[in-house]
């Protein structure tokens, strides 16, 4: 440690990312292969509709990713939304977002961990759930704390399996559907829009569907081993928002005319139905296979983000010295990587349904303040530019805000519950860090990019 602090280089993470690398973390990360994972609800929730409900949750998502793409270009570092909360509204409001965020990211991998060690165990009876988390949590602590590049080759991998198998399944249900009922059945609005199921029914499907783009703003905490990371990042924020969402309507779409209608046996493991239906064992088999390895990869870049935001948050003395720390040989923020394992092993004992309504709350308050600081900033900076200028800065931020205060508050009473329990005790330990909000958090010490007022391009 006394090296560390003397140098200041082991306190640095090493720029080697490129824009491909970036992009395939967020892939990654949103694990496109759950599509399937969800699609008996969502099929159920918008009753037919689900790639309109697709279709609705990927143009609210893409104007928060136009915000992610501002921030990031005016702050490349690590901290994500924590960050640009700080830097455009206040640091009490900053730690608040950076906190409620954490439920985001820290439990998402022990998600991904529990989701991958369930179905390894329906093919292993012989290990028990238990066991698979311990191992998958014992694999990718291991990958990332061999550093940042061995975790980006093995996402190749691992991604290209994942969406392999995408393509296999879609390539199939469309030959059923070419097969049973003619080429001409390939083409039809009913997966979008039906003329007896309301409107409202399709958006409330959409406040579902945006789950499935959890994590599209996370590779803006790998700003600080990005090379150009300004460039890069804004850019890979909204190629895989539109990847992810052009993915997700394609899919939807040729999975409701291979099996229309909205009944299933169990709407949970509906793809496992569908997949029999289309492909037979092999494709149930395969489909399998995929889940296995979409969790890996997504566990691989959950464990990786959440380990960055937690080292600006300790680097920034906002969280205790030893999550700001560095390996001086590895450059990967060990103790944190530890940590998140160590948290995975809850999913010993956590249900899925009881982590994922923390998550979806932490990520839409953070996507909402994101929102708000472009708002805030193009404000503050008003006079440096145009008014069309401003214009143009706040009216995507406002229409993102009102997108994501929209899916907050379509979560339930459930979790407002539980996000406001947690939000208290953040609270608490904001005024007792400051001394009863006497004087500020820490600073953001540890940022080496300044913000540019007059940046105004979004690609």
């Amino acid at each position: 440690m006394a090296d560390q602090s003397a140098t200041g280089e082991s306190k640095a993470l090493q720029r080697t990312l490129r824009l491909p690398g970036v992009v395939l973390f967020g892939l990654s990360y949103i694990a496109p292969l759950g599509v399937l994972a969800i699609y008996g609800e969502l099929d159920q929730l918008s009753q037919g509709t689900p790639s309109g409900a697709y279709l609705l949750a990927t143009v609210a998502m893409l104007f928060t990713a136009l915000s992610y793409g501002r921030m990031v270009t005016l702050y490349p570092v690590a901290g994500s939304a924590y960050t640009y909360v700080r830097r455009s509204i206040g640091n009490h409001v900053g730690f608040l977002v950076g906190w409620m965020a954490m439920l985001d990211y820290v439990l998402l991998p022990m998600v991904a961990w529990l989701l991958g060690a369930v179905f390894a165990a329906s093919v292993t009876p012989a290990i028990p759930v238990s066991a698979w988390i311990v191992i998958l949590i014992t694999a990718t602590t291991a990958v990332n704390i061999g550093g940042i590049v061995l975790a980006e080759r093995m996402n190749y991998v691992l991604m290209a399996i994942q969406l392999a198998v995408l393509v296999i399944f879609a390539a199939m249900a469309t030959h059923q559907v070419w097969t049973t009922s003619g080429p001409a059945a390939l083409v039809s609005s009913e997966p979008f829009f039906r003329a007896d199921v309301p409107l409202a029914i399709t958006v409330a499907g959409a406040s579902f569907a945006a789950l499935s783009f959890l994590g599209f703003d996370a590779i803006t905490t790998l700003s600080e081993e990005t090379v150009g990371a300004r460039k890069v990042m804004r850019r890979a924020i909204l190629i895989v928002a539109l990847f992810c969402g052009a993915l997700f309507i394609l899919v939807s779409y040729v999975t409701q005319l291979a099996h229309p209608g909205t009944t299933f046996k169990d709407p949970q493991s509906a793809v496992d139905e569908i997949a029999l239906s289309v492909g037979g064992e092999f494709l149930k088999i395969l489909f399998i296979a995929g889940i296995l390895t979409t969790q890996a990869a997504g566990a691989v870049a959950m464990q990786t983000t959440v380990a960055r935001l937690l080292y600006a948050m300790g680097r920034d003395g906002v969280l205790p010295g030893p999550f700001g720390y560095i390996h001086p040989k590895l450059k990967t923020p060990v103790f944190n990587l530890a940590l998140v394992g160590t948290i995975g092993l809850l999913g010993v004992v956590m249900t899925v349904e009881t982590a994922t309504t923390f998550i979806n709350f932490g990520a839409f308050v953070a996507f909402t303040f994101v929102n708000l600081s472009v708002i805030a900033h193009a404000l503050r900076t008003a006079r440096r530019r145009k008014a069309a200028g401003t214009a143009m800065w706040l009216l995507p931020a406002a229409i993102g805000a009102a997108a994501t205060i929209w899916l907050l508050l379509n979560l339930g009473v459930y979790a407002h519950i539980l996000g406001g329990v947690w939000c208290v005790a953040g609270i608490a330990y904001l005024a007792f860090m400051t001394r009863g909000f006497r004087r500020p958090p820490p600073d953001l010490a540890g940022e080496e990019e300044k913000a540019i007022p007059g940046e105004d391009s979004l690609i």
